[in-house]
């Protein structure tokens, strides 16, 4: 039990740990709520929620109605999950930061690349992650969807996709580092 415990108190964990234990969250997902792990939509089923509290007529529609249709989802309840595991992960490993001084968005790396303006880091994140929600409206789906339950099940576009990720992430880090790093 002790090493247990001090496993969950490192700051990085295997990649084989971590593999198995998302292949566990993955069976768990279909065994409780009869759906694969996925995140897209889980915002549109908020907004939409939201919008039905506020403007009922204007949230009357096919998108709504049977596409997006509002509520808490299994995804609205993966990205929560993945919210609160994410800060409990940092509490355990002691890398959570709080307060001005140790603000979010500091990484060494960024502040090389892209300067020291705290505003201007957060408006590229918050840009990127427009770009990255839009294409995977147009893409039906994201990375946990396509990459993770697709690779679950062994579908071959999961891993053409898995494969153009990982190109096109590299692609990306040479455009904006260049020879940096």
């Amino acid at each position: 039990m002790k090493f247990i415990l001090n496993y969950i108190r490192k700051e990085t964990w295997s990649p084989y740990v971590a593999g198995v234990l998302l292949g566990l969250v993955g069976i768990f997902s279909v065994w409780l709520s009869d759906s694969l792990l996925g995140a897209s939509g889980a915002f549109e089923n908020l907004a939409g929620l939201i919008g039905q509290a506020v403007a009922p007529a204007a949230f009357d529609n096919v998108y709504f109605n049977f596409i997006m249709p509002p509520g808490i989802t299994s995804g609205v309840i993966l990205v929560i999950g993945i919210f609160f595991g994410g800060m409990i992960g940092a509490a355990t490993s002691k890398t959570l930061k709080w307060g001005k001084k140790d603000a979010a968005n500091s990484d060494t790396q960024w502040k090389r690349t892209f300067g020291p303006q705290v505003w201007k880091r957060w408006a590229l994140a918050f840009v990127g992650a427009i770009i990255l929600e839009y294409a995977a409206g147009i893409a039906g789906g994201c990375t946990s969807g396509l990459a993770i339950s697709g690779g679950m099940l062994l579908a071959p576009a999961a891993f053409l996709f898995i494969a153009g990720m990982f190109a096109s992430g590299i692609v990306t880090a040479m455009l904006i580092y260049r020879r940096r790093y």
